[in-house]
């Protein structure tokens, strides 16, 4: 089994060395890749030192900061080429714990998707704004009643595919990003009558570096679910047509 673990980076250079020993122990099959968008604290240049010193440890370098779901669009990509059986999405920050990930690894063992909730067992989410948590959580709320989803944290980005699930659609057709890209994945997932299945996380807010939220962000996820239903909508309609 190889269960690859993508961490996109911006300036996490405070972060990776301690988040990679703390994943790699939790189980002999993980791998890391690191997806560095050009970070100027120099993040990629140690993300390279630690796969020089172990093998279980890859870094994707791009160009700049094009956007979470273009790494994780690449990061895929290149998990997948490397033979990956699961494929694993994870914060740089902490905010993930690492010790939720053999329990994705066992979870995934009779589902396709693997997410890990905040909101399962009502709230765990620590250290947060309570503006940002009910933006949060009502964003999943919302997402839930535009697109049927049964899901109870939509925009989690701590999740574990299995590799038929990715490989069952065109990442390339996948355009969001933030929010939105956590959202339509799940949402992929489920027109494909995937099983999908949550697990409890407790959210921690982050050790070091700065939130990557904006407005944009924020925009993008609100008019993509509708996207979402009326795409599937008139593909049923065209079908029965």
């Amino acid at each position: 089994m190889i269960a690859i673990v993508v961490i996109p980076t911006y300036n996490e250079r405070d972060n990776i060395v301690r988040l990679s020993g703390e994943v790699l122990a939790q189980h002999p099959d993980l791998r890391i890749l690191f997806v560095d968008d050009n970070s100027p604290d120099g993040t990629g240049m140690l993300a390279d030192e630690l796969t020089a010193e172990n093998e279980r440890i890859r870094v994707l370098h791009r160009s700049g900061k094009l956007g979470l779901g273009s790494a994780y669009r690449a990061g895929f990509k290149l998990a997948l080429a490397a033979g990956a059986d699961y494929l694993i999405e994870m914060d740089a920050d902490f905010s993930h714990s690492p010790t939720v990930l053999p329990l994705f690894l066992e979870a995934i063992q009779d589902a396709d998707l693997v997410i890990g909730s905040r909101y399962l067992n009502g709230v765990s989410v620590v250290n947060w704004p309570i503006r940002r948590l009910m933006l949060s959580y009502f964003a999943s709320v919302y997402t839930r009643f535009v697109t049927g989803l049964r899901v109870n944290d939509c925009t989690s980005g701590f999740k574990c595919f299995r590799r038929s699930a990715i490989e069952a659609f065109d990442l390339d057709s996948i355009k969001s990003d933030g929010y939105s890209f956590q959202i339509e994945m799940n949402y992929r997932c489920m027109e494909k009558g995937f099983r999908i299945v949550e697990v409890p996380i407790i959210f921690i807010d982050r050790h070091a570096g700065t939130s990557k939220m904006s407005g944009r962000i924020v925009r993008e996820a609100v008019t993509m679910v509708w996207k979402l239903r009326l795409g599937t909508f008139f593909r049923r309609l065209i079908g029965k047509g």
